[in-house]
């Protein structure tokens, strides 16, 4: 069985990440949340789009990417950002490997965005990107179609 880990740095909108919670849940997927919240985990809107799932989810709080790294030096991390050519589909996900999503109204910063292991998901030309939680789906289930769950 494949473990596939979610990472949302510094997620704003309570909803989102409320779904991915639910999401991981669901996949048994970690939900890593780095960096400053853009909302409380207690929030109504987060719990209520987690449902009753919350109990369910291994849910970890880091206070930077750096942290991250130190506990998961041995780790592939994945940044799915709108600025790179490198398709989600076109990588062998493997057990372990860190899928890394950004804020919602502003991305990746740069630093992660140039790495050789920026991915993006394929659309429309003159569209500004996927809902958060779509897109969290959409590459999660493509580690699960290659390795199942």
């Amino acid at each position: 069985m494949s473990k596939i880990n979610v990472v949302l740095y510094e997620p704003e909108i309570p909803q989102n990440t409320g779904n991915i919670a639910r999401l991981c849940a669901c996949c048994g997927a970690s939900l890593y949340l780095v960096g400053k919240l853009g909302f409380s985990l207690a929030s109504k809107y987060t719990k209520r789009a987690g449902l009753d799932y919350w109990d369910s989810v291994d849910l970890h709080k880091f206070d930077s990417m750096q942290d991250l790294y130190s506990e998961f030096q041995n780790s592939t991390f994945y940044y799915l950002t709108t600025k790179s050519k490198k398709l989600y589909t076109d990588i062998k996900y493997k057990d372990g490997d860190f899928l890394v999503f950004g804020p919602e109204t502003r991305g990746l910063p740069d630093e992660y965005v140039r790495k050789d292991t920026a991915v993006t998901i394929p659309m429309k030309e003159g569209q500004r990107s996927l809902n958060l939680s779509n897109s969290v789906a959409i590459t999660v289930y493509e580690a699960i179609r290659q390795n199942g769950i």
